[in-house]
Parts: structure tokens; C-alpha cells; sequence
């Protein structure tokens, strides 16, 4: 199982290194706008966010949807290839990668703290970090063409289809059976503080995975030094992924809090020294605090305060990755189209008061215990 899971987050997270790092640029260079831009990568985030809605009405999340959503998965990418200059075909392209994309990952989250628990995630999960990585150093120096990043795309998704089929053979997961069960616990509208907290986190971040290439290679920093800066993020998220364990054994409404913090001072450098390499690397070194601790804080907290725990997961994609992502990538779009120099000042802005919002909910629970 440890094998499959790590084969599994490694192909698809190689395949999100494609889609952020390099897609926005490639789009760019096709002629398309910022604001287009942006609406075409909003596609698949609203879809993250619309889908739960939909299992709270009765659907399931098993291994016949999860075999459907890796074949929508190979299709959508396929589809690229004929959409790729046609704004309207290109968005559709992207819905359905995002209904992929957006029903395979809870799935395979919930298999790995079902099986190897909160403290081992990350050592699992850290392959696909290295999947990111390794895939954008190796792409940046075979893209002689706008087609060559589909054709790495295409490759991958076809080899975590493979794993796939092999990781969906296993028994039913028992949390899935449960939630049955246990009926939904979810009241957003109750817990609309944690939330909202979790939702601004990953607005602020439409910023950087829509535009970080486009707003550093625009500034004079070259193509191979952006590239760096992205593997620099990736390799200390490993490694905070692989130490991560002991951290997640405190307080994690406190460990949200200071990532959250944190993300709010990362974004202001980006704005305050834009071509400065040494304070962009050290701002990329905060990667392991914005992205590497609070997903694995995030998740492992809603898989212990939720008896709906495949729910809850989806919640969690579809109102920060889905959402947050949705609101993010539209406002990147149209802030950098009108105002540029204050693309990562506004992300600043929207953690900080995610910040906020995450501690008036500790402060909650912590008077309800």
C-alpha cells in the first residue's frame, strides 16, 4: 500500500507541477490575457467546490466514481490538445479535469490516514512533492514547444491510471462505510469561522500558483531562475513533510495559526523585493509552513472534529482548493491585469485576515472544551 500511495501522489502531483507552473506561461505566450487566464484556471476550482454539495445529496465516494474520475482525468488532458487555442474549448477542457482531478484526491487522502495514520502522511505525501519537482526541472528543458508540456501530461496521467486501477482494487474503506453510518456532522454555517479561515488561505494563494511564473519572468528574473525558485518551495516542503510528524502531535488549531501567519509575512516579501534571489529564496523556504504544515494540519484536524470524514475532506478541496482557488485565480487575473505591482500585497492582506479568522475560532473552541 505504502508503494501504491506514493506512485500514486507522485504521478499526480507531477501533473499539478505541469498545470501551475507552466501552463499559465504557455497560455500567455498563445496570446491569451491575464484576466482570461484567469477565468480559464477558475474552471476547475469551482468544480472542486460544487461537488460535495453533490454527496450531501446522496452520492458516494467509492471505487466506481473513482474509476470514472481517472478516465475523465486521461480524456481531459487528451482534449488539450485540441483545445488548447479556443478559449471556450479550453475552459470545458479544464471543468472536466477538475471533476477528475477533484474526486481521485480525497479518495486517496482518506486511504492514507485510514492505513498509515497522521503522523506518516507526510512521508508519503512528500512523493509527491518530489513529483513536482523533479517534473519541473526535467520540462523546462525539453519545452521547445507549446505541446510538449501536454505530451508530458498525457504520459503521466496515463501511468497514475495504472496505479490506480491497482490502488481502487483494495476493500472498501472503512471510514467510507461509516459515514454512512454516522449521517453529516458538517455545519459550515456553525463553523464558519474555521472555514473562512480555510478558504482565505488558499485565496491568497491564486496569486502565486496562477501568476508567480508570469509576474517573476515579467520583472527580468529568467525562466531557469523561476524554475529554481519553484524547486527550492518543493524540496524544503519535503523535508518538512518528512519531519512533520511531531508537530502534528500538538495543538492544531495552533499550528493553522502560525501558518497562516506565516503565509502573510511570505506574500509581503514577494510584493516588498520582487527580484531580490536571496529574499525570494527565503520566502520559497516558507513554502514548508504555507503549503506542507497546513494541509497536513488542515486535514488531519477535520478527519478528527468531523464523524463525516470523507466529506469532510471533500469539503476541505472543494472550499479552499476549490473556492479559494476559484476566487483566487479570478482576482490574481484581474488585479495583475490593472494593478501588477500589488498582486502579492493584496495576498498578503487576504492571509493575514485568514489569520484572523482562524484564531477568533480557536478562541471558540477553546471556551466551548
Amino acid at each position: 500500500m505504502f508503494l501504491l500511495l506514493s506512485l500514486f501522489y507522485y504521478f499526480y502531483f507531477s501533473i499539478v507541477g505541469i498545470y501551475i507552473i507552466f501552463l499559465p506561461k504557455i497560455l500567455s505566450g498563445v496570446g491569451y490575457s491575464a484576466s482570461e487566464i484567469g477565468i480559464i484556471f477558475a474552471a476547475a476550482p469551482l468544480i472542486r467546490f460544487i461537488l460535495p454539495f453533490l454527496f450531501m445529496r446522496g452520492l458516494t465516494l467509492n471505487n466506481k466514481v473513482f474509476k470514472m474520475a481517472m478516465l475523465l482525468i486521461v480524456l481531459s488532458i487528451l482534449s488539450f490538445y485540441l483545445s488548447l487555442h479556443s478559449f471556450y474549448l479550453l475552459l470545458f477542457s479544464n471543468i472536466v479535469l477538475g471533476v477528475g482531478l477533484s474526486l481521485v484526491l480525497p479518495y486517496v487522502e482518506l486511504i492514507s490516514l485510514d492505513t498509515i495514520g497522521k503522523e506518516n502522511y507526510g512521508k508519503v505525501r512528500l512523493f509527491g512533492s518530489l513529483g513536482f519537482i523533479i517534473v519541473a526541472l526535467v520540462l523546462v528543458k525539453f519545452l521547445s514547444s507549446v505541446y510538449m508540456a501536454l505530451h508530458f501530461m498525457f504520459v503521466l496521467a496515463f501511468c497514475m491510471a495504472v496505479v490506480s486501477y491497482f490502488l481502487q482494487g483494495h476493500d472498501e474503506l472503512k471510514t467510507t462505510q461509516n459515514d454512512h453510518l454516522n449521517g453529516s456532522d458538517i455545519a459550515l454555517l456553525r463553523d464558519y469561522k474555521l472555514w473562512l479561515g480555510l478558504l482565505l488561505m488558499q485565496t491568497s494563494f491564486g496569486s502565486f500558483y496562477n501568476f508567480f511564473t508570469i509576474y517573476e519572468t515579467d520583472r527580468g528574473v529568467s525562466m531557469d531562475m523561476t524554475i529554481y525558485l519553484w524547486s527550492f518551495g518543493v524540496i524544503v516542503e519535503v523535508a518538512m513533510l518528512f519531519f512533520q510528524g511531531r508537530f502534528l502531535r500538538g495543538n492544531l488549531l495552533t499550528l493553522l495559526q502560525v501558518t497562516l501567519l506565516v503565509t502573510a509575512f511570505r506574500w509581503f516579501l514577494v510584493f516588498a523585493y520582487p527580484t531580490t534571489l536571496e529574499i525570494l529564496f527565503f520566502s520559497q523556504s516558507l513554502h514548508a509552513f504555507s503549503f506542507a504544515l497546513f494541509h497536513s494540519a488542515a486535514i488531519s484536524y477535520l478527519f478528527s472534529h468531523y464523524k463525516h470524514k470523507s466529506l469532510a475532506q471533500q469539503f476541505f478541496l472543494g472550499i479552499t482548493y476549490g473556492l479559494g482557488g476559484l476566487s483566487g485565480a479570478l482576482l490574481a487575473g484581474f488585479i495583475y491585469e490593472y494593478f501588477a505591482n500589488y498582486l502579492f500585497l493584496s495576498s498578503s492582506l487576504i492571509a493575514f485576515v485568514a489569520f484572523i479568522m482562524m484564531s477568533l475560532y480557536k478562541k471558540e473552541q477553546t471556551s466551548l472544551a
